[in-house]
């Protein structure tokens, strides 16, 4: 699984948008998104799950 800490995360409505946008991204499976992090499986363009993150207002801070 493969985590990526957001920064920026503050509401529930942040959350939808994060989910929204990773959803989009062809590869994603089991997709969680909490206030400041995103857990996924799949083989996913990481680079990809940055750019969609960022276009929704929020900095990736860290991915494992």
């Amino acid at each position: 699984m493969t985590t990526v800490k957001i920064a920026g995360m503050s509401c529930n409505h942040c959350v939808m948008g994060v989910k929204k946008a990773l959803s989009a991204i062809p590869g994603i499976q089991n997709l969680q998104v909490e206030i400041g992090e995103a857990r996924f499986e799949g083989d996913v363009d990481i680079e990809a799950v940055k750019r969609a993150i960022e276009e929704e207002g929020y900095q990736v801070v860290e991915v494992a």
